[in-house]
């Protein structure tokens, strides 16, 4: 079997953040690492308020580290890059002529891979750009000066050593020290001593260091040149600016480092005096007696400096910022303070615009965009200083808790949010919607603890509707007009019923008016504001020109003709008559139309004709369309020397029901200038798009697309500022470019009959259409988005979900660990209350997708079970779980005793600890489902001596994987009865798939086992085949009687089968005698599954999930992963297709695409060399490539450079999206 892996969803976890200038224009952007593998700049946009992506790469490579820098002189920023390469990768982003990442440097510095000892852990650059220390885990240290050549080029110097043995660094900065020598900071602990004492004395004494390292550049060489012990959980550096100003001469500040440790935060610097502060903390009302408080750290932090001065904002686990300021003269230190701030989601990197504003790049679920309101200078919050304790907080004691109450956000203002599926824990792939989508839909359990959510992800382009109407009559179409061509808005809406047009004027309320030129009598089949201020309007007798309020020219048909079709742009008007003629008019400089002397005859009846806009810069557009009903489209000139001429020629295989004629931006095609495209619609609903020469009008590189049952229309529209085509059919689809590329994607919205660019003052950059007799004004809000979310938010962290089998209802697991349950709550409350205690309940009445909850001790659990509806997107009911227990599994089962009704089964257990793992008790809870799936009844509960990880139905009964052992259950009056179970599991039962008659087992750590059910002479569960290989699995499905799929916990999918002789005979063994006395083989079961194809995605595979995608096409594999990445293997139809796109993925792996340097074959395999899977990402990176290098592959495919393109697309196309 041979697999295509295509990208659906792109990864939405952001593992690093950097602030920069790296488009060398005034403004900054943000660079993130999406899913650790994936390289994107975002940029606000001012007029929005928004975060736009400009650009976005695969970097097939794990990210270890990001960083921007400045070289001296320069204006832009240049990209650090460290990665499991092992390469030092300095990268540019490059804005023109497509805005695109190139990679200027490559310096191998040690193995690939993530490794403890190879630099790449850490990264640190010195803030005047003059050099970079890379840091690794333990031991190793290389810095690298930055240089330009005599080219003026970015030349790195070889690298320095700046090793230690027996050391490991938990932190790596840069200091601040102005155009003095470089210096970096590192967080050291020296296990020597640790690693020889048996005792273990001397490691409870190992103590962390703050050490120095200066790079002299005098010397060009780094020594260690201060080291002081500090606190042994400090596990964060700070940089704090310092140096002279350039300026002035004042020091912009005091230099050395925050080191931020558990519960307080510390400055220090070379041979200067200390300042500490206490780490405020929240209250915790619901903390007992004699129960240890939690240490508060710091995760995240910032600096920014503001008109001389600076501040830093830290995060600590909860959330909360903290704004830190230092009172300094000069480089010495008067105090160090700290004071709340606000509350945002916790983050793996926080960067502050100059503009004002704070993006939270989320550890969990959606990215944040914050705008400033205040600094929190004069608020009311309380101010810790290090003056206020004794020595400046550097006594040997613990400093005193400092406490605070959180509060809704003061400082800051949220104004926009980035949507982010991670972590993926579970999801399904399923059609709920019918007949109404001609896709399924992606139903996905996202998130961690209280920001946790439930998304629905439907294929398409979010719509936000503005208006909706009703109307005498159902229209036929729809066009705004201009009154004139300086116009910023327009002012007219033109309505065509089948017997009269209806004209209204846009003001402050839309109105019919009646003065205004046009022939209401009858319909109109095009409207278009003429030169300078002049209105047309095309009806199927004739021509009206409006030139003025008193002035009106008429063009008649001929007698017994009519108008069939007509095209037009702001100086060009053609006609397609019903004597299968065409009919040529041009605005002569007077602001007339001038009809050309001759007619064009047409070989059939025109059914769709069609013009482009007129070129800036030109007088006409040279090429007009016409689609006749003989089943072929014709390319004909407009130029003055061959007016009228045909062209080019197309044979169709059906009628064309629309054309449309447009230049849209292409870099695919060609990467300087826009292209012209002739989209053809035919009447079995496929669309065609076909590039037109420019200069000969010859039509080449053919695409095709199947949009739905009904005949396509074809609009010419303008969305955010650049030129689209809109196309109505069962669904309605929209043809736009983004990020220099042409997509072609569905609107999530009601079924349209047509629509309009729609340019008003109330609705700047929208769109009105016609759906039935109802008009809708609505704006197209985000491009490029593949999947429209829903969300609803959950309570705890989703473990599972699984749908009714009858009914549209889901029924879901959430749990969260070190968490207090309602129950829990309440229970503290009263005795907390019985003893008189104060309590203060500030913090429980926060909302806890804001403010988080409470953390409670290592034992502690929450858990309910939620019924929703996944259409309607609600919460239908929550049932809370006993306190402390927590629900791990569930399933639909079909019981003999309930009738084959389906009854929902969930395996619980009582204070689970996950390491070791193990349970108190475990439950396996029955509930009956009551009204049409939408209730659930609780019937009874069976303990377990394990925790039940996995449940399935099978045959009227109920396996479950406990511990170590999988057992068949029958349903009891009371409880369910245990028949037989197998306990010869290596190590945990995780999952369990059901195919007929065959069980398939997945183990935690060693993959699967193939099981059959045997009752005859006694109930057995018995173990026939294995895999060979250990696997860490996360989740399994079938694909067909003899094959699964896997994913493991290292981001490798696989697939494992089953020869067919051996599965033929086992299930010919009545009684599973043959397999009880089968030989073992490799300390295992008689009969192994082959490895038939491997691949790694790069992220840990949640759930896997066979469904065909797109209506008609073959199934696939759909995977989602832990960073919010949702992914299909398509299996091949032909052994050409296969060795085509083997071939072009060789060809594209030696043009080292990568821009992290990392081996593409070897990422590809990280774990298990891949196997029959081609790289779909990387063969469809084959349209970046300069045209040069993509005609020397595509000669070597013996294809042309089109032909490879067409082939990716179809590629793509027909079997996911």
């Amino acid at each position: 079997m041979h697999l295509l892996n295509l990208t659906l969803q792109s990864p939405t976890a952001i593992s690093a953040a950097a602030v920069g200038s790296f488009s060398g224009t005034k403004g900054q952007e943000i660079l993130c690492v999406r899913g650790g593998t994936r390289l994107e700049i975002l940029k606000l946009n001012a007029a929005t308020g928004q975060l736009d992506t400009i650009c976005t790469t695969e970097a097939f490579g794990v990210v270890r580290n990001v960083a921007g820098f400045r070289l001296a002189g320069m204006t832009k920023d240049y990209i650090l890059l460290s990665s499991d390469s092992g390469r030092m990768s300095i990268v540019e982003f490059v804005v023109s002529p497509t805005p695109h990442f190139e990679s200027l440097y490559q310096e191998v510095f040690g193995k690939s891979g993530s490794r403890r000892v190879v630099p790449g852990q850490f990264l640190a650059v010195d803030p005047k750009g003059r050099s970079c220390m890379f840091g690794a885990v333990e031991k190793s240290k290389l810095v690298y000066v930055l240089n330009r050549n005599s080219e003026g080029k970015l030349f790195p110097s070889s690298p320095l050593e700046a090793h230690k043995n027996h050391t490991l660094v938990t932190h790596l900065i840069a200091v601040d020290q102005g155009y003095d020598n470089p210096l970096y900071a590192a967080l050291e602990i020296d296990y020597s001593d640790a690693d020889e004492d048996p005792t273990g004395e001397a490691f409870v004494n190992t103590q962390k260091y703050l050490t120095f390292y200066e790079l002299d550049l005098g010397l060009n060489h780094v020594v260690r040149k201060w080291s002081e012990p500090t606190d042994r959980r400090a596990n964060l550096l700070v940089q704090v600016p310092g140096g002279q100003n350039a300026q002035s001469e004042k020091f912009d500040g005091p230099s050395g480092v925050l080191v931020c440790c558990e519960d307080h935060i510390i400055w220090k610097h070379m041979d200067a005096e200390a300042h500490r502060v206490p780490i405020p903390r929240r209250r915790n009302p619901l903390v007992q007696r004699g129960e240890s408080s939690r240490g508060n750290i710091i995760v995240a932090a910032v600096m920014h400096k503001i008109r001389g001065a600076f501040f830093f904002l830290l995060q600590n686990e909860d959330g909360d910022l903290f704004k830190v300021t230092i009172e300094h003269e000069g480089e010495e230190v008067r105090s160090l303070k700290i004071k709340y701030f606000d509350t945002v989601p916790v983050s793996v990197s926080l960067c502050i615009l100059k503009s004002g504003y704070l993006f939270a790049a989320s550890d969990f679920s959606d990215q944040k965009l914050y705008q400033f309101q205040n600094l929190g200078d004069d608020d009311d919050e309380p101010e810790w200083s290090s003056i206020q304790y004794p020595q400046n907080g550097n006594d040997d004691g613990p400093l005193p808790y400092a406490f605070f109450n959180p509060r809704p956000l003061q400082n800051l203002l949220l104004v926009d949010t980035l949507s982010s599926l991670d972590p993926v824990t579970d999801a399904t792939v399923v059609n709920l919607l019918g007949q109404s989508s001609d896709t399924p839909q992606i139903y996905a359990a996202c998130g961690k603890g209280p920001r946790s959510s439930f998304r629905t992800l439907r294929h398409g382009l979010d719509v936000s509707p503005l208006v909706a109407s009703p109307l005498p009559g159902v229209p036929t179409a729809v066009w705004t007009l201009k009154l004139s061509e300086e116009d910023e808005y327009d002012s007219y809406i033109v309505l065509s019923f089948p017997n009269g047009t209806l004209v209204l004027s846009i003001g402050q309320t839309i109105e019919e008016v009646n003065d205004t030129g046009f022939l209401s009598s009858g319909p109109t089949l095009a409207v278009q504001q003429l030169g300078d201020a002049g209105l047309l309007q095309v009806h199927p007798y004739g021509l009206r020109h409006i030139r003025a309020a008193d002035r009106v020219d008429e063009w008649q048909c001929p007698p017994g003709t009519t108008i069939v079709a007509a095209t037009t742009n702001k100086r060009q008007v053609v006609i397609a008559l019903s004597t299968a003629e065409l009919v040529y008019f041009e605005l002569d400089p007077e602001g007339s139309l001038s009809e050309y002397q001759d007619k064009k005859s047409l070989p059939g009846n025109a059914t769709a004709i069609s013009i482009a806009e007129v070129p800036e810069g030109r007088r006409r557009t040279s090429f007009l369309a016409v689609g006749c009903d003989n089943q072929t489209v014709h390319v004909i000139s407009l130029e003055p020397e061959s007016t009228l001429t045909t062209l080019s020629l197309q044979a169709l295989t059906a009628p064309p029901s629309a054309i449309c004629l447009a230049e849209i931006f292409d870099t695919s095609i060609d990467k300087n200038r826009p292209t012209m495209f002739l989209n053809i619609g035919l009447v079995n609903g496929v669309l065609l798009r076909t590039v037109v020469d420019p200069v000969d009008g010859s039509l080449s590189d053919t695409r095709l697309r199947f949009l739905g049952a009904k005949p396509p229309k074809l609009v010419r529209a303008t969305i955010h500022g650049s030129p689209s085509v809109l196309a109505f059919s069962s669904r309605t689809w929209l043809l736009y470019t983004y990020q220099d590329m042409l997509q072609t994607q569905p609107l999530i919205y009601d079924t349209l009959e047509y629509a309009w660019t729609l340019n008003a003052a109330m609705c700047p950059e929208g769109l009105i259409g016609i759906s039935g007799n109802t008009l809708r004004i609505f704006t197209i809000p985000k491009l490029g988005e593949k999947l429209k979310q829903d969300t609803l938010p959950l309570t705890y962290t989703p473990r599972k979900f699984i749908s009714n089998p009858y009914f549209n209802v889901f029924y879901m697991i959430e749990s969260d660990h070190r968490t207090y349950g309602p129950a829990s709550v309440k229970r503290i409350l009263g005795e907390k209350e019985a003893a008189g205690d104060r309590i203060d309940k500030t913090v429980l009445d926060l909302p806890p997708n804001e403010f988080g909850r409470i953390r409670a001790p290592a034992g502690k659990w929450a858990s309910l079970i939620r019924v929703l509806d996944p259409l309607s997107n609600e919460s239908l009911s929550t049932l809370e779980l006993d306190e402390n227990e927590a629900a791990f599994s569930m399933s639909i089962c079909y019981f003999e005793r309930m009738g084959g009704e389906p009854t929902l089964v969930v395996g619980t257990a009582v204070e689970a600890t996950l390491m070791p793992r193990g349970c108190k008790e475990g439950w396996l809870r029955v509930y009956a489902i009551k009204d049409q799936g939408r209730a659930l009844e609780f019937m009874h509960k069976t303990k377990t001596d394990d925790i039940p990880m996995c449940i399935a139905g099978f045959q009227g009964y109920m396996l479950a994987g406990i511990g170590r052992s999988l057992r068949l259950y029958e349903m009891g009056k009371k409880a369910l009865l245990r028949k037989c179970e197998n306990s010869s599991f290596p190590t945990c039962v995780a999952t369990i798939n059901v195919i007929g008659a065959r069980i398939i087992v997945g183990d935690m750590q060693e993959s699967t086992f193939y099981c059959v059910y045997r009752s005859i002479p006694t109930r057995q569960l018995l173990i026939f085949a294995d895999d060979s290989q250990s696997r860490w699995l996360t989740c399994v499905t079938n694909v067909d009687y003899d094959t699964v799929a896997c994913g493991d916990k290292f981001g490798n999918v696989f697939l494992n089968r089953l020869d067919t002789r051996v599965s033929e005979n086992v299930d010919d063994d009545p009684t599973g005698a043959g397999i009880l006395h089968e030989r073992g083989f490799l300390m295992g079961a008689a009969h192994k599954t082959q490895l038939i194809a491997h691949y790694n995605v790069g992220s840990v595979v949640t759930s896997l999930t066979k469904v065909s995608l797109v209506a008609g096409g073959r199934d696939v594999i759909v995977y989602t992963t832990i960073s919010g990445a949702v992914g299909a293997l398509v299996p091949f139809v032909s052994m050409d297709d296969v060795e085509f796109m083997t071939t072009l993925e060789m060809h594209m792996r030696a043009q080292n695409v990568s821009l992290v340097g990392r081996d593409h074959l070897a990422y590809r395999g990280y774990y298990v060399p891949v196997l029959d899977v081609v790289d779909g990402d990387l063969c469809e990176s084959f349209s970046s490539l300069p045209y040069p290098k993509q005609q020397g592959i595509a000669a070597d495919l013996d294809r042309s450079v089109g032909d490879v393109l067409k082939k990716l697309e179809q590629m793509r196309t027909s079997s996911a999206f």
